[in-house]
């Protein structure tokens, strides 16, 4: 019983002398287990939702700066209601030939009229033209 009771002290002051170690170790993994979990978890989703939020924002601000400049490009233009022809010389100068249409209300029949009048008078030059609202000054659209 004896030497039982030795063994018992010598394992329980070995023991006694790894409890500072076993505390120290113990702490070591602890701590070691709680950076692991912040850095492999808890900080990867928070900047993973940050980044994943900021380019939500930059695709939906893309897309709004996309569309604005559409509409600002294809907002409609004050199309003219009257177009003219003019028709010009050899020498360029403003002349008439009677039983020409010159007044129209539509730019494709205008166009096709003046094709038609440069195929039979080859040697003038036709303008189709609209009047500005505020200037006296003329528009030429097309020029053959």
């Amino acid at each position: 019983m004896k030497l039982r009771r030795c063994e018992f002290m010598k394992i329980s002051k070995l023991f006694g002398n790894l409890k500072p170690l076993a505390i120290t170790y113990i702490s070591v993994i602890a701590f070691s287990n709680f950076v692991f979990v912040l850095f492999s978890q808890t900080v990867r989703d928070i900047i993973w939702s940050f980044f994943k939020d900021a380019g939500g924002i930059v695709i939906l601000g893309m897309v709004f700066l996309f569309a604005l400049t559409w509409l600002l490009k294809a907002r409609p233009h004050k199309i003219p209601k009257q177009y003219q022809v003019i028709v010009f010389d050899i020498f360029e100068k403003e002349s008439q030939i009677d039983g020409l249409r010159t007044e129209f209300k539509n730019h494709d029949v205008a166009w096709s009229f003046m094709k038609s009048y440069k195929k039979s008078y080859p040697l003038h030059s036709f303008a189709m033209v609209t009047k500005q609202k505020n200037s006296p000054k003329k528009i030429i659209y097309k020029y053959i």
